[in-house]
């Protein structure tokens, strides 16, 4: 918003003291433009002067040449020298007949000044230039006579360029006076400006900046009481009625200091215990514990917090719309036993969870023939909270109060929020005991398939050789028999030792961030328990992976050495670990090898080789194998840096 919009124009401060400036500076060019005219008017005086008294002397000049002329007639030069004269004469009175503004010179504009001019060039032009020129026209005796005639005349003309002159010279007496007090009336009105100036600055600006700074010292001193007069309407006038405005609004808030004070304080107070009741829920939310330790504890602050009566927590089955009662304080056994369970849409609580809204009922207020069980109870008000978590309605709480409560709209978004708390920390916890039947479902997968990759290929086996030596013996073929017991003893043998080694890595426990002494160890029990050389190298400088894929890749290691251990005949294993900005597992035998052609048609019925992909694949891993009958096998794990998750 600009000043012009606040104050009319003639009011502002700045149009006063513009309209002073601007007076005074008129008056000053006034002044001075007066003074730059006499000037001028008195240089063209001056010249006019020297023109008219020349003309004296050119007449003079011309009355010598014409008396050459008259006395010898015959001399040519003197006759140039006439005509050079008249025509001086003549340029000089056409000079100031019209003037000259850039000398300046011209003739002061006064009546008798110009009547005087008129007169001398009347008698120059009608008595002595017709004498003049018929003294050189005629012969001697005339030429004499008109001489006599011509001198006399002279004397005349000389006479009127004299009263020309004094004339000019008194009108430029007068127009020096005049320049003179021009000049006096400019010094004048300087120092009667400068003077007026300061007045009004002073009337103007200095005292009312004088006035404000004092009562400013004053609202300093804390003297509240003082008020500036408002003698104006302009911006000092605006600029006091503020000043008064402000000073009443900081009496008054200086009065109230204290109240104020105490309300800002109690504010505070609340807002600190809310966050602390934010904070303690939230820190209590995330302890892992059960639901029912959860919820106990949320209704327990809430309750001390809000000083209720009473409150219970219930969770919403959604299939069969039961409001199941998780935990209640202050309530009666028999109110516990008759509303344990509820049907969403019963009573209050059931109609709040079908609205799906944060309701407060005040029971007073509700019509006493219903007979509702918290009244009889003696509660007063009852307030329903829901609990969500991401969108999802799983139940709500409850708060009763035996007087009656009302809550604000910040205590109502406090409760909602504190409900969103606890729906999410109950979520979670849903979340997690769903996660961990998903790894124990996980793991048994794992079991299963190493059963069925171990041991229920062994007790097949088994079972065909029982068959045979069953046959055998009912056709009384004792040469059979005597070779079957041998293959049963090394297929219980085999069974019991893949039974032994799948014990063995279900109890494999990996120290935390120590993936390569476990493989030292795992490698270790191979050669131990199998007799074939074995062993492990490790180039390891890059960044520790999370539990999860260390266990991965250990498990990944000791399948592949079972399988050099049932099937590869090997005499020599060698795992290598080479951990930069990418990981890579190299576990190499040189055995009998198979066709990988062969592998890849049998598909999943090989299922170590599905076990080990799949563990490859939880840690977003690639295994490759290579191998050809007769040149061993050579199985690589390969992680990129991309791939990888920090620990």
């Amino acid at each position: 918003m600009t000043l012009d919009t606040i104050l009319p124009a003639w009011q502002q401060l700045s149009t006063k003291i513009v309209s002073v400036l601007l007076g005074f500076l008129v008056l000053a060019l006034m002044a001075i433009g007066a003074t730059l005219f006499l000037s001028w008017q008195l240089e063209g005086s001056s010249a006019a002067i020297n023109e008219a008294g020349s003309l004296r002397m050119q007449s003079y000049r011309l009355s010598m040449a014409l008396s050459r002329w008259v006395n010898e007639p015959e001399h040519a030069e003197t006759r140039q020298v006439v005509d050079k004269e008249i025509r001086t004469i003549e340029a000089k009175f056409s000079l100031l007949q019209k003037g000259d503004p850039q000398r300046p010179l011209f003739l002061p504009p006064t009546t008798g000044i110009h009547d005087e001019f008129e007169t001398v060039s009347t008698h120059w032009h009608q008595k002595l230039l017709p004498l003049v020129n018929a003294m050189l026209t005629q012969q001697n005796p005339q030429r004499a006579a008109s001489w006599q005639r011509y001198h006399p005349q002279v004397d005349d003309y000389v006479a009127n360029v004299d009263a020309l002159v004094k004339m000019i010279e008194k009108d430029s007496e007068q127009r020096t006076f005049w320049l003179r007090s021009s000049q006096l009336v400019l010094v004048a009105l300087a120092l009667t400006g400068t003077v007026i100036i300061i007045y009004l600055m002073f009337l103007l600006i200095i005292q009312p900046v004088t006035r404000l700074y004092d009562g400013m010292r004053r609202m300093t001193e804390k003297d509240f009481s003082v008020r500036l007069p408002v003698e104006s309407r302009d911006e000092f006038g605006r600029l006091s009625e503020g000043f008064n405005h402000m000073a009443d609004r900081l009496e008054d808030l200086y009065s109230s200091l204290e109240s104020r004070v105490q309300q800002k304080t109690a504010a505070l107070e609340d807002q600190n215990r809310e966050l602390a009741l934010l904070y303690d829920i939230a820190a209590f939310l995330q302890v892992p514990q059960p639901v029912e330790a959860i919820c106990e504890g949320f209704l327990d602050r809430i309750n001390r917090y809000f000083e209720a009566d009473g409150g219970s927590v219930r969770v919403l089955e959604p299939i069969r719309g039961n409001l199941h009662m998780v935990v209640h304080q202050g309530i009666s056994a028999e109110m516990v036993e008759a509303e344990h369970c509820l049907k969403v849409g019963d009573c209050l609580c059931g109609q709040a969870a079908v609205k799906g809204v944060s309701v407060v009922h005040n029971l007073h207020q509700m019509d006493k023939s219903l007979q509702l069980r918290c009244h009889r109870e003696g509660f007063a008000t009852i307030s329903v909270f829901h609990i969500y978590a991401r969108d999802q309605h799983l139940g709500f709480f409850n708060m009763h109060f035996r007087q009656a409560r009302t809550f604000s709209k910040h205590e109502s978004d406090l409760l909602s929020t504190l409900g969103q708390l606890l729906g999410v920390a109950i979520e979670n916890l849903r979340l997690a005991m769903r996660e961990r039947e998903m790894a124990i479902s996980e793991e048994r997968n794992m079991v299963a398939q190493g059963l069925h990759d171990s041991i229920a290929q062994g007790l097949t086996f088994l079972n065909i050789q029982v068959q045979l030596l069953e046959d055998s013996l009912q056709q009384g073929n004792i040469d059979e028999v005597a070779e079957i017991v041998p293959a049963l003893q090394a297929g219980v043998k085999e069974s019991y030792e893949d039974v032994r080694e799948l014990l063995l890595n279900f109890r494999s426990r990996l120290a935390e961030g120590d993936l390569v002494g476990s493989l030292e160890t795992t490698v270790e029990k191979f050669r131990r328990q199998t007799g074939i050389a074995a062993e492990f190298i490790a180039d390891v400088d890059g960044a520790p992976f999370p539990r999860e894929q260390q266990l991965q890749i250990l498990f990944i290691v000791q399948e592949a050495l079972s399988n050099i251990r049932k099937h590869a005949v090997a005499s020599h294993v060698e795992v290598s670990l080479a951990d930069q900005k990418d990981f890579a597992l190299t576990i190499r035998d040189n055995g009998i090898g198979f066709d990988v052609e062969t592998l890849r048609r049998k598909g999943e019925s090989h299922v170590g080789i599905n076990i080990m992909r799949e563990r490859a694949q939880r840690i977003r891993a690639a295994l490759d194998i290579a191998s050809a009958p007769g040149t061993g096998t050579t199985v690589v794990l390969h992680l990129s840096h991309e791939q990888r998750l920090a620990a």
